[in-house]
């Protein structure tokens, strides 16, 4: 396995998709996170618009069949811990994150609809969940384990015993289209996924591993194929629950696929042909378009492709 740059691996695919969470949607204006008397101002401004969390779940009215994102005012939000989003268009976002759901209200998986989000909005709730999950899973200090102050307006814990300053942590995973001396493009599937849906492989980076190294790794370990080249591609958050997805497109030295049967049940080389012709049909389900995953495969595929998850 070799590292190499951009264009060596990457030049031969004119089309690059672009990865939609990976856009600059919204300035984050850190530097108001500790000023208590411009929160305060802003969080009476009814123009500010604040999203309710329970936990890394999105709270939304009863009523509502289809889950959406419910923008509230301040004074239409539940009592909570306030984490400052930041600033889109003129408008200041907030998340409150509340220990119970209130009364007629439920909590939905972000997963359900984030794909049909634009990706300006995407990019504020994404910043939500991922610090609500992180708000849940960390309630007291790793070193001494005494409980957690919150500071930096929700993006900072302080240990309220020794002090030890606590920063949300993101996982690194490598996301990747593996293509042969063919250039067919390999993807995978899990058991527990509806009949047709196939996607790139991926996996987390383990300690002292390289970002090229996780890829070849998890390639073999996954399908049983030999990865030679490796070109970094682009990344995007992904808060399920903290991840920071790394693509990368890799080029394979051997095709015999063998699958590990416990993450991948199934994988296929894929044709452009072919891959346009089952995603017509609906036998084929690829990624939605908000995921890196299919920015990687239209740029392998040269454009956009039918059909999603």
């Amino acid at each position: 396995m070799t590292a190499t740059n951009h264009a060596d691996l990457l030049g031969q695919y004119p089309h690059v998709a672009p990865v939609a969470l990976s856009l600059h949607a919204h300035n984050r204006i850190a530097g108001h996170r500790t000023d208590d008397a411009w929160l305060d101002e802003t969080w009476r401004d009814e123009r500010t618009r604040v999203l309710v969390l329970h936990g890394g779940r999105l709270v939304v009215p009863d009523e509502s069949e289809d889950p959406t994102v419910d923008w509230r005012t301040p004074g239409e939000a539940p009592p909570g811990q306030r984490v400052l989003l930041g600033e889109q268009d003129g408008v200041t976002h907030f998340a409150v994150l509340v220990e119970h759901v209130p009364a007629g209200m439920r909590a939905e998986e972000l997963r359900r609809f984030i794909q049909a989000l634009p990706a300006d909005e995407a990019a504020l709730v994404v910043h939500a969940v991922a610090l609500g999950e992180w708000h849940r899973s960390n309630r007291h200090c790793p070193r001494c384990g005494s409980s957690l102050d919150v500071s930096d307006a929700g993006h900072l814990m302080v240990c309220s015993g020794c002090g030890r300053q606590q920063f949300p942590r993101t996982d690194p995973a490598v996301i990747m289209v593996v293509t042969d001396e063919e250039d067919r493009c390999l993807l995978g599937r899990q058991e527990r996924w509806p009949e047709g849906r196939y996607s790139t492989l991926a996996g987390f980076v383990e300690p002292g591993e390289s970002l090229e190294q996780a890829v070849a790794r998890e390639v073999f370990e996954e399908v049983g194929v030999e990865v030679g080249e490796v070109a970094y591609f682009g990344n995007q958050p992904w808060p399920f629950p903290a991840s920071l997805m790394v693509g990368f497109f890799a080029r394979a030295r051997t095709t015999d696929i063998d699958v590990d049967g416990a993450e991948i049940s199934d994988a296929r080389w894929f044709t452009r042909e072919q891959m346009r012709a089952e995603a017509e049909a609906g036998t084929l389900l690829l990624p939605g378009g908000i995921s890196i995953s299919r920015s990687l495969v239209e740029t392998w595929y040269g454009g956009t492709l039918p059909g999603t998850w």
